[in-house]
């Protein structure tokens, strides 16, 4: 017990390893043990369980090792699936992205060819309801120049009607005076 305890603080406690031989302390104390209860076995007995058990623990930590890499192997599998994945999403998404840009630039095409329409019809609009302004104008100057026409032709229509009616009245005026 008291030899234990000197162990003990000389491995540094419990669960401490061993760095020169990579063995455990309850490795070392199995060991001691054997040394301890087999002191009529000859050193070089001790000396293959030492090393049988050296090569227990490096199987195990190979067991330990390969676990690992397995593990480490499917996770990378996993990720490996995980790229291509994203890979082949990846390359869905960019010909998606091609057709929409595509369709955009097509649409820009139309738009624009719409806008060129649509400037072309306001113009031609334009045009025609100019032309339409100018009938207008032209009619009404037309229609203005008659009415004056129809003014003047009355005003003469009276003036001629007065002549003839003053020369109607002279006439009739001196008609009395032949007669005497």
């Amino acid at each position: 017990m008291a030899g234990d305890r000197r162990s003990d603080r000389n491995n540094g406690g419990e669960g401490s390893s061993n760095a020169g031989t990579g063995l455990s302390r309850e490795d070392l104390m199995a060991i001691a043990t054997i040394f301890a209860t087999t002191a009529p076995r000859t050193r070089a007995a001790a000396v293959l369980r030492m090393k049988q058990i050296a090569l227990d623990n490096q199987s195990r930590t190979i067991r330990r090792f390969r676990s690992q890499l397995a593990t480490e192997r499917r996770g990378l599998a996993t990720m490996k699936k995980e790229l291509e994945d994203t890979q082949v999403a990846l390359e869905a998404s960019h010909k998606v992205i091609a057709g929409l840009t595509e369709i955009g630039l097509s649409m820009s095409k139309k738009i624009e060819k719409m806008k060129v329409k649509k400037q072309q019809a306001k113009a031609s609009h334009v045009e025609c309801h100019q032309k339409f302004q100018a009938r207008i104008q032209e009619a009404e100057d037309s229609m203005q120049a008659q009415h004056l026409i129809i003014e003047a032709l009355v005003e003469d229509k009276d003036s001629i009607l007065q002549t003839i009616q003053g020369l109607q009245e002279a006439n009739y005026a001196s008609a009395p005076f032949d007669d005497e």
